[in-house]
């Protein structure tokens, strides 16, 4: 697996759910807003001189948007991708207050401390979504020659590097348009850069929901 294609992994750009605060998880979802779109651009720009020979995203609206200015950039099509959506959050699905919040967190922690098996109400465990990403990232890899972009999601992204890395490495809130880079490393996978906070159009802050 030495000197294979990297996997780069994207957070989509924001949305107006994102702005408020919205727990937004099933597909098609919102689209990007006017700074997501402009967050995409420049997404564009930053990997406009990556070796990138495939790119990819989820079923929702928001990262087929992100990923198509990086399409553009390298001439390519973008492929969506069953399996890399966001963590369904049930029966928190569009709820924005304290309440639902502080329960969608409560489980959020609970996985990067080591508990797989909390699971949203109604919604997926850390397991689930494992079960769901990973064979699709190998699927995505499978015969490529160079980078893979694939725009995600943010607690998505963070449970499938965690997973690939071998739960090893430390992982960290993933701002929108944020970058996690793998590069293969033996037989699995090493980190090579995580963007846990990148400058952006409108100086967007690296907090609200994960979605």
């Amino acid at each position: 697996m030495t000197g294979g294609p990297r996997l780069v992994m994207v957070r989509h750009g924001q949305t107006e759910a994102n702005a408020r605060h919205v727990l937004d998880t099933r597909p098609p979802g919102a689209p990007l807003n006017e700074l997501g779109l402009a967050q995409a651009a420049a997404l564009g720009d930053r990997l406009a001189g990556f070796p990138v020979t495939a790119v990819h995203a989820s079923v929702a609206t928001r990262a087929r948007q992100t990923a198509e200015p990086v399409a553009a950039a390298h001439g390519l099509e973008v492929g969506v991708v069953e399996g890399v959506h966001e963590v369904f959050c049930g029966e928190l699905e569009g709820r924005s207050g304290e309440d639902a919040l502080e329960r969608f967190l409560a489980v959020y922690e609970a996985w990067w401390t080591g508990d797989l098996d909390a699971r949203l109400p109604g919604g997926e465990s850390a397991h689930d979504v494992r079960e769901r990403f990973l064979p699709a990232v190998d699927a995505i890899l499978d015969g490529a020659t160079g980078d893979v972009v694939l725009a995600s999601h943010g607690a998505a992204i963070r449970l499938a590097a965690a997973a690939l890395l071998g739960d090893t490495a430390e992982t960290l809130y993933v701002p929108n348009t944020g970058l996690v880079v793998l590069r293969p490393d033996g037989a699995g996978w090493a980190l090579e850069h995580w963007d846990s906070a990148v400058p952006q159009p409108g100086d967007v802050t690296a907090g609200g929901t994960p979605a």
